[in-house]
């Protein structure tokens, strides 16, 4: 039912059902004025998941304007081209983190325009809520309705909005009326208390609720209300290639002999993986395997885990966010109804918590930008100092999960450069954290190796044939120059790789 309140604006009575917020409903224009120079914003969003995007483009439009804003924002995740792309060229971010995703955001942090700060995602609501960050004046959340006590729908993303609603002096509701209402269910949102009188997660199985569909909202703390009806932008996922598919089949291999071994139970434990292509492209491989009956808890649930609903591989998903591709966002709102009682969105210190990943088992399956012939990987700089991402959720996986999978191709810039390198130029993951390694060429276990058992390994299962012989040449020098033994190493030989591993 539409409706004109007090300000000649039009309201949603469906999507607004507590009638003190309709007076709070306003332009875009007249919300953003709640915003002032060198805030700090709280925002939803989850890897371009469930962001705002109204407000960001009237922020935008302020810079056009000439106004110097030097916004401090903290996100679930990575935010929309609406967020951080527009607002990172127009010189609007003083200092962002946790995470991101968007050339043109990450070509200004390098540059150091922006200030930025990598940390897990798990641990960013609690940095919050412990005052080891900036307080924060206004939290901007993505909602798909207020129901009738004034409480959030969530839309495609939780992420860390629930503290952010708690924490923030003030509060502006984006209502994103492209998500169709019946997004309203399928959230379980419990924040834990501050540390040190935290309370057990009572999360055994992945389809357990402990919360609400909602997230509790002080109705006196917000200002202003406003509509949009602009889908997520969605992530561009690479098309399945030959390499790919021999990284799915090695997995699927590995994870059989574990069966066959005793060592993992079938069904699986629940499954993690990591945004991006890769990790989509590797959980699409599990589509034509025998495995039934999957769980999943994870952060984000990609294409990849709707296809394997679809065919009858997942009879329930755990994550932070839906991250669709433009590709199959209409289809999927469309056809959501297929999926709703499969899903479960709730909080990133829920998803990530340590406790709960740990408590299930859970196989964690992550990608890397390199990966070095001791075990260590890194996921976040290229040559060291090179920002791409950041490290995302896979440390709160990683180092909790019963099983920690790492997946990368063994060479990158079209087959010029090694993946496995000797030393990696930054270390986001250490060989306590890594027990398997996967490339298209074949599969490292690495867990009760020694330093040299693990490099020989990784050469012989995971390196590309073009660059075996350096690396073992590498190995060699290592072992014959190194003073000790146990963990040999010669850190100018190790730099010197890049000369010659073309």
């Amino acid at each position: 039912m539409i409706a004109i309140n007090d300000g000649g604006i039009k309201v949603n009575n469906e999507r607004i059902r507590d009638k003190r917020y309709l007076d709070k409903v306003m332009s875009p224009s007249d919300a953003v004025k709640f915003i002032k120079p060198n805030m700090t914003l709280g925002v939803s969003g989850f890897t371009i998941a469930g962001y705002p995007k109204v407000i960001a483009k009237e922020l935008g439009k302020r810079a056009d304007a000439g106004e110097k804003l030097d916004l401090t924002v903290y996100s679930g995740a990575s935010l929309g081209e609406e967020f951080d792309g527009e607002l990172a060229r127009k010189g609007v971010l003083k200092a962002r983190m946790p995470y991101q995703t968007n050339k043109d955001l990450r070509n200004q942090i390098n540059k150091g325009a922006i200030s930025y700060y990598d940390v897990p995602l798990g641990q960013m609501p609690l940095w919050v809520k412990n005052n080891y960050l900036n307080h924060i004046d206004v939290a901007i959340i993505e909602a798909t309705a207020i129901d009738e006590n004034g409480n959030i729908i969530p839309t495609t993303s939780v992420g860390a909005s629930n503290t952010y609603v708690q924490y923030a002096d003030k509060i502006i509701i984006e209502v994103n009326t492209y998500v169709p209402a019946s997004m309203e269910g399928v959230h379980d949102i419990y924040s834990p208390e501050k540390v040190p009188n935290t309370k057990p997660i009572n999360i055994v199985k992945v389809d357990d609720r402990i919360g609400t569909t909602y997230i509790p909202c002080d109705f006196n703390k917000v200002v202003a209300v406003v509509y949009s009806d602009i889908p997520d932008n969605g992530r561009k996922v690479a098309p399945v290639d030959d390499e790919f598919k021999m990284m799915a089949s090695n997995l699927i291999d590995f994870l059989h002999e574990e069966v066959k071994k005793n060592r993992l139970p079938n069904p699986l434990p629940p499954l993690q993986a990591g945004v991006g292509s890769v990790s989509n492209a590797v959980l699409k491989g599990l589509k034509d395997s025998d495995f039934e009956n999957l769980t999943v808890y994870s952060e984000v649930l990609q294409d990849s885990i709707f296809d394997l609903i679809d065919a009858g591989k997942v009879k329930c998903a755990s994550g932070t966010s839906l991250t669709i591709s433009k590709e199959h966002r209409d289809e999927f709102f469309k056809n959501f109804n297929r999926y709703k009682d499969k899903i479960i969105l709730r909080p990133q210190e829920i998803s990530n918590h340590p406790e709960v990943i740990r408590r299930l088992g859970v196989i964690a399956i992550n990608t890397v930008i390199e990966a070095d012939l001791y075990g260590n990987t890194n996921s976040s700089y290229i040559d060291a100092s090179r920002l791409m991402n950041g490290v995302g959720g896979s440390g709160d996986y990683c180092e909790n999960a019963g099983l920690s999978i790492f997946i990368t191709k063994s060479t990158a810039k079209n087959g010029l450069l090694s993946c496995i390198v000797p030393q990696v130029s930054h270390v986001d993951h250490t060989i306590h954290e890594i027990h398997v390694l996967i490339t298209e060429q074949g599969v490292a276990d690495l867990r009760g190796l020694d330093p040299i058992e693990r490099a020989m390994t990784i050469i012989d299962h995971c390196a590309h044939p073009k660059f075996k012989k350096s690396l073992y040449e590498y190995l060699q020098t290592a072992m014959i120059t190194s003073e000790y033994h146990e963990n040999p190493v010669n850190l100018k030989a190790a730099f010197d790789f890049k000369k010659y591993r073309k």
